[in-house]
């Protein structure tokens, strides 16, 4: 890391890319035919640099080429679905064996009940498991199915957590609420994370109203001692539903979730993103009380839980079998946290170096690392986050986050970690003489806004 490596201002090239003219008419085009030019809003332009690469072609292991031939290192990997790697062998293989089988039939396969077995084994408490396609739906069910079970409306979900759902019970709660009445808007509350307090008051505050507690049992802090307990003896206590949405902490924390890694089991847990390494599944799980009112044995008014065309594809089933074995086997999340924890440390490290640990620093657990960037004030900035991220990609590493995968090598976090030197040199620098003189084009955006 030298001065003289940034002597026009930091926007010389480290390496040559290819040109991207195949991404700039791609990009145009899918402007013009798809609602901010991507089906996942986390993924859209303004999410990135003007410099990153517009469309990826293909994976392997953490390396990624767009569509013009440029290769990167890349990080978050499918919003932290690829935990093994891009194209990992054992999966696709046995993706590829299901595949001449067929994939869908007018019966369940017996697929399905293989990988349920597998589930139930990992989930502590879980009697009974219901597979869908994504996060969202599960997160449905699991409302409607404690709505049906306590006959209450309202819902309560930790309001420092981003993204639970995309239907109108919580998108209502967001920054892009249109189209959603104000009643359905009006029957989620919020509460504070590790705030038991909180908690208890909207139980006062709507008696005999709150069907479910919605939450991440962990994110970027980890649970205060005792919190979890609480909340578990506070939703027992007011007769409510407890459901630990376990899409990131899943597979990632632990095999069994956040829920066996700090020994609160909830009511219901909805699992996704890790379950298949990237292929198409999702899952609710949890007491069979509950979750058999969406089943046949019961006398009760039966609830219609999950039922989709594509729900139990057998080939993404089969990518969850291999999967679950990978993690059992292979030590998965133990190189995970060790990744991580070499991230962790070398830009510690280089903060320190720089003396920036006041502007720029990762959160969360080794596993499931975030970075924050703030301005000369000391307060959350865009365009630094954005000037950050275009440094990276100036040295070939796209990283809306520093999460790891399993294929992320001892060469590849020394490599990253080179990158980010420069990267926070060029930080320093603007933090001196203002992000104006470094940044290329406009900074990215919260995904939650209410205008473009």
């Amino acid at each position: 890391m030298s001065e003289n490596s940034f002597s026009d201002g930091g926007q010389k090239p480290s390496r040559e890319f290819a040109p991207r003219e195949r991404s700039a008419a791609l990009g145009a085009r899918a402007h013009e035919i798809i609602p901010g030019g991507a089906h996942t809003y986390a993924k859209g332009d303004d999410q990135f640099p003007v410099q990153a690469p517009g469309f990826i072609a293909r994976g392997k292991g953490c390396h990624v080429w767009d569509v013009d031939g440029n290769e990167f290192i890349e990080y978050g990997m499918g919003l932290r679905a690829v935990t093994l790697g891009h194209a990992f062998a054992p999966v696709v293989e046995a993706v590829a064996a299901e595949l001449g089988k067929g994939t869908n039939f007018s019966r369940p396969s017996p697929l399905e009940v293989e990988y349920a077995e597998c589930l139930l084994d990992a989930i502590p408490g879980a009697e009974m498991v219901k597979f869908a396609k994504d996060g969202s739906d599960t997160l449905d069910a699991a409302v409607r199915l404690a709505r049906a079970y306590t006959g209450r409306d309202r819902i309560a979900i930790c309001g420092d957590q981003p993204f639970f759902s995309t239907s109108d019970w919580f998108i209502g709660t967001t920054d892009m609420p249109a189209g959603i009445p104000a009643w359905v808007r009006s029957q989620t509350v919020k509460f504070r994370y590790n705030d038991i307090d909180s908690v208890r008051a909207l139980f006062a505050a709507y008696p005999n109203e709150i069907a479910c507690v919605v939450l991440e049992a962990a994110r970027t802090e980890e649970p205060a001692p005792g919190f979890l307990q609480s909340l578990q003896a506070v939703c027992r206590e007011q007769g409510a539903v407890l459901v630990f949405d376990e899409m990131i902490t899943g597979f990632r924390w632990n095999l069994g979730g956040a829920q066996r890694e700090y020994g609160v089991v909830p009511d219901l847990s909805t699992w996704g993103k890790a379950l298949a390494n990237g292929f198409c599944i999702s899952a609710l799980a949890g007491r069979r009380e509950l979750m058999e009112l969406g089943g046949l044995n019961h006398s009760r008014e039966r609830v219609f839980l999950l039922s989709t065309t594509h729900g139990a594809e057998t080939h993404s089933i089969a990518a969850g079998l291999a999967t679950y074995r990978c993690y059992r086997d292979l030590g998965v999340i133990d190189v995970l946290y060790a990744r991580g924890a070499a991230l962790r440390s070398g830009i510690e490290r280089l903060t320190a170096e720089l003396g920036l640990q006041q502007h720029f620093g990762v959160v969360s657990r080794d596993c499931n690392l975030l970075f924050y960037t703030r301005d000369a004030e000391g307060k959350p900035s865009q365009p630094f986050r954005t000037l950050f991220m275009q440094e990276l990609v100036r040295h070939r590493i796209i990283a809306p986050s520093f999460v790891v995968s399993f294929s992320h090598t001892e060469e590849d976090i020394a490599r990253t970690l080179e990158a980010i030197g420069e990267a926070l040199y060029v930080y320093k620098r603007a933090l001196a003489e203002g992000h104006e003189k470094y940044l290329l084009g406009r900074p990215v955006k919260p995904v939650f806004r209410r205008f473009a």
